[in-house]
């Protein structure tokens, strides 16, 4: 028989698939301008879409069962509409290739803050190093792609990082709360559902009516399953299983991930400033990742 994959497996296999995810993510973000979609339209696109198949899975797994009230209201304001309009709206002001570097390059500096702050943990020489590494890189790629933004880049720049850390915020409780899939699906999708439609269907703006068909099919397919169903369990799944100081580093990988996508499949090209910065950027991320110690319950599993 074989054995059972360890959780360290899996979890490293978990990140390193969010990692492309999202990077395709940033690909799709980058041709949504064209679709004519509104930044509430894409917000309904992830929840109202993400609700159809969530909904009959939560009902028959009643994930709210033993989960207390401020823990279902925390969960689904860190993943509600705030947190996804923030992120975007950046993308009205600065190019998506920011949003990889100041969503996802930032996430080990804003672990390791919060794990200061929250918790007073003090971070290991080799993941100030490597945070450090990510940092310049990120500066420098910023800098790199500002020839080509706009005058007002800076704020969505700013907004970007706003949403880095409602994200790491949801690695570190799924990581302390040891939140199961569903429950995620419940906080982050079916509750967010129920509070954001009614308003976005009655008072906000839209242009889903105009958009065109292909370009809409697009966005509903990604925006509307990808990110909120597949992408949070994924997250979850490795902040549980490797931590997320690890989870957070990989991720920090998803800029040179969309750098490598934007040139296969949009003819996009990086100067040699930027080339160097994404090698500084994973050599940076190599660095940060450490091997997590097993708990005293994983080191006491029978190995089947």
């Amino acid at each position: 028989m074989f054995s059972r994959p360890s959780p360290t497996v899996t979890g490293f296999a978990a990140a390193w698939s969010i990692v492309l995810v999202w990077s395709f993510w940033l690909i799709v973000s980058r041709v949504a301008e064209d679709s004519g979609l509104t930044v509430y339209d894409l917000a309904a696109m992830r929840y109202g879409l993400a609700a159809i198949v969530a909904l009959p899975l939560c009902l028959y797994y009643k994930p709210w069962r033993g989960m207390a009230l401020h823990r279902i209201a925390v969960l689904a304001f860190v993943l509600g509409p705030i947190y996804i309009l923030i992120v975007f709206s950046g993308f009205l002001y600065a190019p998506a290739a920011h949003g990889g570097i100041f969503m996802n390059g930032v996430l080990p500096l804003i672990s390791i803050l919060f794990g200061i702050v929250l918790f007073r943990l003090r971070p290991g020489v080799r993941q100030v190093i490597g945070a450090g590494l990510i940092l310049v890189a990120a500066a420098v790629l910023s800098w790199e792609g500002s020839a080509k933004a706009g005058a007002d880049a800076w704020i969505g720049d700013i907004l970007f990082v706003i949403g880095a850390m409602f994200f790491a915020t949801f690695m570190i409780l799924s990581e302390r709360w040891a939140l199961g899939p569903m429950q995620i699906i419940f906080c982050g999708t079916i509750v967010n559902a129920v509070l954001y439609l009614p308003v976005w269907a009655l008072w906000l703006p839209s242009g889903l009516a105009e958009a065109p068909m292909g370009p809409l099919l697009v966005q509903a397919v990604y925006q509307g399953f990808v990110p909120n169903l597949m992408g949070l369990l994924f997250i979850a799944h490795a902040s549980r299983a490797i931590g997320n100081a690890n989870t957070s580093s990989i991720l920090a990988a998803v800029p040179g991930g969309g750098a490598l996508l934007g040139a296969l499949i949009l003819g996009e090209t990086l100067s040699w400033v930027g080339v160097l910065a994404l090698v500084v950027l994973t050599l940076g991320l190599l660095i940060s990742v450490r091997r997590r110690r097993p708990t005293p319950a994983e080191s006491s599993r029978p190995k089947t």
